[in-house]
C-alpha cells in the first residue's frame, strides 16, 4: 500500500491542474444533481417488523376509516390547528361562572385573530374538554389560509395573544403550525473552526501550512456534504442526515491532512526534495490515514445491521463524507504541498535548510511530551489507575441514561408547547397519544365488554373508549388512555401488561399499536440494535488490531480502551442533556431523555476516531520496538514522536465538535457533545496514558503473536518500510516541530 499511495502522491504533485480540474468537475456534477431534485424532507422510515407495526397494518385493513396511526415526523409541512390550554389560577376552577365567562371571552377574541377559522367550545355538552378537577379546559383553534410563508407569523401572534391574556388564568399554546427551523451552521461552529485553525498555526509555526491544512479539510467537507445532498435526489433523506457528514467530515478532514502534512514537513527537514517528500509523506502517513479512514467507514457502513432506515442513511452519509476526506487528503493535499514547497516549514527551519543544515534530532532533548511519555512508561501502575478512575467517574451517569424515539410535546422543555402538552397529560392523562388496542377473535360483539373491562382494570389506565367493531365482526378497536405521557415508564409498563395478557380472554387475542406503542417498540428495537452493534464493533476492533499490530494483547488493550471512552461519552451526554448540567453553556434544550438513535451513531463514529489515535500512537511505539529499543524506551520514543500530533489532532477535533455542540438543534448538539467527550477522553486518557501504561506493564509480551497466525496475516506495512532506503535520514527526523 505505501508504494501505491506514494505513486498517487507523486502523480498528484506532478499533475496539479489535472487533479484540481477533476475535483472541480466532481463538485460541479454534485451541484447539478442537487439542483435537479434534492429531497431532505423525507428520509427512510423502514425498520424491522415489530408487534405494533404488524398490528397497525391489520388496523389499516380492518378499519380503513381510521387512517391508521401517525406519528410526529418533524416535517416542515404546515398544520392547521393549535390548542389553547387554559388553567384557572389559585383555588378557582374553570367551571366557576366568573372564570368560565372570562375564558369564553378569551376564546371569542381568539376567533378574531388573523387566519383563525374557529375556536372549539370546551364547555360543549356533546364533546366537552374539561378536566375532572374542573381546573383546566382545552380549546382547538382551527386555521385557514395558512402557507409556509405566513405560518410562523400566525403562530407568533397566537403566542403573543396567549401571553397578553395570561393573567387570572394560565394559557399555554399546544402543538405547532410549522416545525421549527434550525441553522445548520452558526457562530459556534465558526468559532470552533477558527480556534482549530489557531491550533494548526501553533502546531506548524507557519500560517501558510495551517491555511493549506484547513483549506483541504473545508474543500473535502464541502464536496462530501454536496455529495450527500445529491444522493437525496435519488433517495429521500431526512435533514438530520446532513448533520453527521458536516461535523465528521470537517473533523477528520483536518486531522488526516494534519498527519500527512506533518510527515511532509519532517521529510523536508530531513533534506528530501519537495516531490520526494510529497511522495514519501503520502506513502507513509497516507497509509495510516487510509487505515484510519477505513475503520470509520466500516464502522458507519456497519450500521446496516440495525435494519433501521434512518440510521442506515446517516451511516452511509457519514461514511461518504469520510471517504471524501481521505481521497482529498491523498490527492489535493499533495498538490498544495508541491505548490508550497519549503514554505510549508517554519521560518526557522527554512533558514536552516537554506544554510545547508538538516533539522536536528530531538531524541535526547527534554520536552514536556517526552517527560509525559517517560512517566507513563516508568510509572505505569499509578498512571493507569488514575486514568481509569477519571474515566469511571465520568461514566457514572451512563447507568441512569434513558433513550426514547421521540420527545412528545416538542424538544424544548421550556416552551409553551411542552407546557401545554404536560398540562394536558397532568389533567387528562395521555389523551394526546393513546394506545390503540386491536382485539381479534370470533364474534367480537360478545367479547367486547369483557375486553373493555379487562383493559379498564389494568394499572396506569386513565380511561378506555368502548370498542369499535369492524363489519366482519372478528376485530375490535379499543382506545386506551394511559395515565402518563408516551415516554413515562408507567406507559411502557402498560404496553407490556396488555401484551402479557394478550390471550387471557378465551377466544380473543390482543395487540397494541398507535404512536405511543410504536415509540416504545422503536426504542426497544434501537436498544437491542445497540447491543448487537457494540458486539460487532468490539469483534471488528479486535480483528483489525491483530492485523495492524501483529499482536494479541495490543488489540485487547485497544478494545478495552475504546469501551472506556464510549462509557465516558455516554456519561457526559447523560449528565449534560438528561440531567441538565451546563445549562448556561449548552444552547440546545436539556432535561429530556436522549434520542434513541444517538448511542448507535456514537458507537460507530467513536470507534473509528479511537482507532485513528491508536494507529498513530501504537504504530510509532511498535516501530521503535522493532528497530531494537527495549519496550519501555520504545514507548518513550514512540510517545515523543507521535504525542504532539495526537494532541494537536484531538484538540482540533475537540474544538470542531465543541462548535457544533453549540447548536440549538438537540440531535446535532447531543451528537457533537458526545463526540467531544469521547474524543478527548480517548486521546488524552486512553491512548496517551492507559495504552502505553499497559504496554509497559506487559513488556515484550505485548508484541507476541503465534508463528502460525503471523504467517496467515497480511502485511499492511503502515509504517512504510517498503519505501525505506538503507540508513534513511528521515529515521532521526522529528515528526513535528519540537
Amino acid at each position: 500500500m505505501p508504494t501505491v499511495l506514494a505513486a498517487i502522491g507523486r502523480f498528484s504533485a506532478r499533475h496539479r491542474l489535472l487533479i484540481i480540474g477533476a475535483w472541480l468537475a466532481v463538485f460541479a456534477v454534485f451541484i447539478v444533481i442537487s439542483a435537479s431534485g434534492a429531497d431532505l424532507n423525507g428520509g427512510s422510515t423502514s425498520m424491522p417488523a415489530t408487534s405494533s407495526s404488524t398490528a397497525l397494518k391489520t388496523v389499516q385493513e380492518k378499519f380503513p376509516s381510521t387512517g391508521g396511526s401517525s406519528s410526529s415526523s418533524g416535517s416542515s409541512s404546515v398544520s392547521n390547528t393549535l390548542q389553547l390550554v387554559i388553567e384557572a389560577r389559585g383555588s378557582a376552577k374553570a367551571t366557576d361562572p366568573a372564570t368560565k365567562a372570562e375564558i369564553e371571552s378569551i376564546l371569542t377574541k381568539a376567533e378574531s385573530l388573523p387566519h383563525v377559522k374557529s375556536a372549539s367550545d370546551p364547555y360543549s355538552t356533546t364533546s366537552p374538554y374539561v378536566s375532572k378537577d374542573g381546573t383546566t379546559v382545552v380549546s382547538t383553534l382551527t386555521f385557514e389560509g395558512l402557507t409556509t410563508a405566513n405560518a410562523q407569523t400566525v403562530s407568533d401572534r397566537v403566542d403573543s395573544f396567549a401571553t397578553a391574556h395570561d393573567q387570572s388564568v394560565r394559557i399555554e399554546v399546544g402543538d405547532e403550525l410549522v416545525a421549527p427551523a434550525y441553522s445548520t451552521f452558526g457562530a459556534g461552529e465558526i468559532i470552533g473552526i477558527l480556534v482549530a485553525f489557531l491550533v494548526l498555526f501553533i502546531t506548524f509555526g507557519s500560517l501558510i501550512a495551517a491555511g493549506a491544512n484547513m483549506l483541504v479539510a473545508i474543500v473535502g467537507v464541502g464536496i462530501g456534504t454536496v455529495g450527500v445532498v445529491a444522493w437525496s435526489a435519488f433517495h429521500s433523506l431526512d435533514s438530520t442526515a446532513i448533520t453527521l457528514p458536516g461535523m465528521l467530515g470537517l473533523a477528520v478532514g483536518i486531522d488526516y491532512s494534519l498527519f500527512i502534512l506533518t510527515r511532509f514537513r519532517a521529510e523536508l527537514r530531513a533534506g528530501r526534495k519537495v516531490e520526494d517528500a510529497v511522495a514519501r509523506a503520502t506513502g507513509t502517513a497516507g497509509t495510516a490515514v487510509v487505515f484510519a479512514g477505513l475503520t470509520v467507514i466500516i464502522a458507519l457502513v456497519g450500521l446496516v445491521i440495525t435494519r433501521i432506515g434512518s440510521i442506515q442513511d446517516m451511516g452511509f452519509a457519514g461514511a461518504f463524507a469520510v471517504a471524501m476526506a481521505v481521497l482529498i487528503s491523498l490527492t489535493l493535499l499533495p498538490v498544495l504541498m508541491k505548490s508550497l514547497g519549503i514554505k510549508a516549514l517554519s521560518r526557522k527551519d527554512r533558514k536552516k535548510l537554506l544554510d545547508g543544515r538538516l533539522v536536528e534530532t530531538v531524541r535526547t532533548k527534554r520536552t514536556f511530551i517526552g517527560g509525559w511519555g517517560r512517566n507513563v512508561a516508568y510509572r505505569p501502575l499509578p498512571m493507569l489507575l488514575g486514568a481509569v478512575v477519571v474515566l469511571a467517574v465520568i461514566a457514572v451517569p451512563f447507568f441512569s441514561m434513558k433513550t426514547v424515539a421521540n420527545i412528545p410535546g416538542g424538544s424544548d422543555p421550556s416552551s409553551t408547547e411542552r407546557a401545554a402538552y404536560d398540562l394536558i397529560v397532568d389533567k387528562f392523562g395521555g389523551v394526546q397519544s393513546p394506545l390503540i388496542v386491536l382485539a381479534q377473535g370470533d364474534d367480537m360483539q360478545d367479547h367486547a365488554k369483557a375486553v373493555d373491562a379487562k383493559l379498564t382494570g389494568l394499572d396506569d389506565v386513565e380511561s378506555v373508549v368502548p370498542a369499535q367493531i369492524d363489519a366482519s365482526g372478528d376485530a375490535a378497536l379499543i382506545t386506551v388512555i394511559p395515565d402518563g405521557s408516551p415516554i413515562d415508564t408507567s406507559t411502557t409498563d402498560l404496553v407490556r401488561a396488555i401484551r402479557a395478557d394478550a390471550s387471557s380472554i378465551s377466544g380473543v387475542t390482543l395487540s397494541v399499536t398507535g404512536e405511543t406503542a410504536i415509540g416504545v417498540d422503536t426504542t426497544a428495537l434501537m436498544n437491542q440494535a445497540l447491543i448487537e452493534y457494540v458486539a460487532v464493533i468490539v469483534i471488528l476492533s479486535f480483528l483489525l488490531m491483530i492485523v495492524m499490530f501483529r499482536s494479541l494483547l495490543v488489540p485487547l488493550f485497544a478494545t478495552a480502551g475504546y469501551l472506556l471512552s464510549l462509557g465516558a461519552a455516554f456519561g457526559g451526554l447523560t449528565a449534560v442533556f438528561q440531567w441538565g448540567w451546563l445549562g448556561g453553556i449548552i444552547q440546545a434544550p436539556q432535561g429530556d431523555p436522549l434520542t434513541s438513535l444517538l448511542p448507535i451513531i456514537l458507537v460507530g463514529v467513536l470507534f473509528g476516531l479511537a482507532m485513528d489515535y491508536q494507529v498513530f500512537m501504537v504504530s510509532r511505539i511498535r516501530e521503535e520496538y522493532v528497530s531494537g529499543l527495549p519496550p519501555k524506551e520504545a514507548i518513550v520514543a514512540g510517545f515523543r514522536k507521535s504525542g504532539p500530533v495526537i494532541i494537536a489532532a484531538a484538540l482540533i477535533m475537540g474544538f470542531v465538535f465543541g462548535g457544533f455542540a453549540s447548536s440549538t438543534m438537540t440531535f446535532a448538539a447531543e451528537t457533537a457533545f458526545g463526540l467531544l467527550v469521547g474524543v478527548l477522553a480517548d486521546a488524552f486518557l486512553v491512548r496517551m496514558i492507559i495504552m502505553p501504561a499497559l504496554l509497559s506493564l506487559v513488556g515484550r509480551a505485548a508484541w507476541w503473536l503465534p508463528a502460525w497466525l503471523d504467517r496467515l496475516l497480511p502485511s499492511l506495512d503502515t509504517e512504510g518500510h517498503a519505501l525505506d532506503a538503507p540508513h534513511d535520514a528521515v529515521e532521526n527526523a522529528v515528526l513535528i516541530d519540537a
